[in-house]
């Protein structure tokens, strides 16, 4: 292991920024790696016009803001894409191409990426003519026809950003005439926008093209024809798939491959969180990124702040320890802690606060079992008490 951190965050999007802030404010020795752009998808977002407080701004313009404000708390940021994680022990280890970090909590905030369809032609002519980040690449296209596939929000205002280069923007739609999937302000503007004009029933059959793209061939989706059509660009926004495949087999994800977390963006493994786009959530804005991001980073503080209390308390005591675990939920558990009879030193644990503590020794109160008290000797278990 070349370095130990306190807490790695693995993904420099507006999550991954947002909970280094956290941790360096929280002066937790912290790291940020970031396979690619610091800021990850938002810094490729040419207009926010949404984020409370800020009118207007642009996707470099506030990602540089927070990365600068991550560093002022101390937080190293390095651009090391992530090759694998192993998530079994009290310390995490992240293994780069080139080093291996440890931490005693990570955070995943590794976002998504743009979903590939797969049809002839399409990785082929990629960096050919075939895109999928208007904001990347749009300006490669100017006074060109660029055909965009998709109508939701990312493909329609793309779109509209593409016209500000590309002479012409088809936009190939799946649905019936006048029928978009985005937000009724976009939708209004690209329907009546001069440069923009779209193919209803139509799906993309292939991308045509030798050395680069020379036009695609679209398919009617109610007449089953095929038309040749010629252009000199394809842009692909047909939704996004979670960075998740490299993950441990140890975190749980759906058949779609997002993490799932709880209201402390806490996944199945101790110590391992997830934030921002890359968990199973209903709205995946810059805004609820930051907020996930802020979660997920306090909840490492205290699950860190727990280990080094029971290394110190309990696995570094010279004598034994009783451990008393009890709740507020159950009436009578404090009392029954409070009873204990016991030559050693008596820890009270509420599992409501002291979460760590009550899953590292595999305790579970209930109504029938209200409280729970141990007698451990450097971090082992030797006896479970009576109460």
């Amino acid at each position: 292991m070349d370095e130990l951190y306190d807490l790695i965050i693995i993904g420099g999007g507006p999550a991954g920024l947002a909970a280094g802030i956290y941790g360096g404010r929280a002066r937790l020795r912290t790291l940020v790696l970031e396979k690619s752009t610091i800021g990850g998808r938002a810094y490729t977002t040419r207009e926010i016009v949404n984020y409370p407080g800020i009118p207007t701004t642009s996707g470099p313009d506030l990602t540089e803001k927070m990365a600068e404000h991550a560093r002022s708390f101390g937080v190293e940021i390095k651009r090391e894409p992530v090759k694998s994680m192993d998530v079994s022990g009290d310390v995490k280890l992240v293994n780069t191409r080139r080093h291996q970090y440890g931490a005693k909590a990570v955070i995943v905030a590794t976002g998504t990426s743009a979903r590939i369809l797969g049809i002839p032609g399409e990785r082929e002519l990629t960096g050919q003519g075939v895109a999928y980040c208007a904001t990347c690449d749009a300006e490669f296209f100017q006074d060109q026809h660029v055909v965009v596939v998709g109508s939701g929000d990312q493909a329609i205002e793309e779109g509209m950003f593409i016209t500000k280069f590309a002479s012409r923007v088809t936009v190939i739609v799946l649905h019936d005439e006048g029928v978009l999937d985005c937000n009724r302000q976009a939708a209004e503007k690209a329907l009546h926008h001069p440069k923009m004009d779209f193919i209803w029933n139509s799906v993309l059959a292939e991308v045509c093209g030798d050395e680069q793209v020379t036009g695609v061939k679209i398919k009617n989706i109610k007449t089953d024809e095929i038309t040749d059509y010629p252009c000199d660009g394809v842009f692909f926004f047909v939704g996004m798939i979670p960075e998740t495949k490299w993950l441990p087999d140890d975190l749980e994800k759906d058949s779609r491959g997002w993490l799932h977390v709880n209201d402390r963006m806490e996944t199945n493994v101790p110590g391992v969180f997830a934030a921002g786009d890359v968990r199973d959530k209903y709205l995946r804005q810059v805004s609820t990124a930051i907020s996930d991001g802020a979660v997920a980073a306090t909840a490492a503080e205290r699950y860190i702040e727990d280990l080094n209390d029971i290394r110190e308390q309990v696995e570094e005591s010279p004598e034994p320890v009783v451990l008393g675990f009890w709740s507020p939920e159950y009436p009578g558990s404090i009392d029954a802690i409070s009873n204990i009879s016991s030559p050693y030193r008596v820890l009270e644990i509420d599992v409501t606060r002291k979460k760590v503590w009550a899953d590292r020794y595999h305790i579970s109160l209930s109504d029938s079992t209200p409280a729970a008290a141990l007698v451990v000797d450097k971090g082992e278990v030797k006896e479970q008490l009576k109460l």
